[in-house]
């Protein structure tokens, strides 16, 4: 199975992976694990505006060396993303959502309003 991590999952997996919850050890450890380009965007965004103290660059350095994929935003990702229901603003929360599903893939999040868009969303 391909999963997709959302954001706050990434950095628990790579910055402090003793947080991660017994499911999301297992999804990670048991599956292809992909790292959305949003995800990268998003950490450098809240870093920029003094939100996160992690370095982006850190952060994409990080992703393959642990056994993640990087996963770019494609042309069909973005119409996925804007053919979906606006059930959810964040816009980065959206493409990682458009890209699960274009990607046949769960999103792992903890982020229970997301649950909203249908089953491939899992809650770690």
């Amino acid at each position: 199975m391909r999963v997709v991590i959302d954001t706050h999952v990434l950095l628990l997996a790579l910055l402090d992976p003793r947080r991660l919850s017994r499911r999301e050890r297992e999804l990670i450890d048991d599956n292809e694990v992909l790292v959305s380009a949003a995800s990268i965007w998003e950490v450098g965004i809240k870093h920029a505006i003094g939100r996160l103290d992690c370095d982006p660059r850190q952060i994409l350095e990080t992703v393959e060396p642990a056994g993640f994929k990087n996963l770019g935003i494609s042309g069909l990702h973005a119409i996925v993303a804007a053919s979906l229901p606006r059930l959810h603003g964040d816009p980065f929360d959206r493409m990682l959502i458009a890209q699960a599903q274009a990607e046949s893939a769960l999103l792992l999040t903890r982020d229970e309003a997301l649950t909203v868009y249908g089953g491939f969303v899992t809650l770690g």
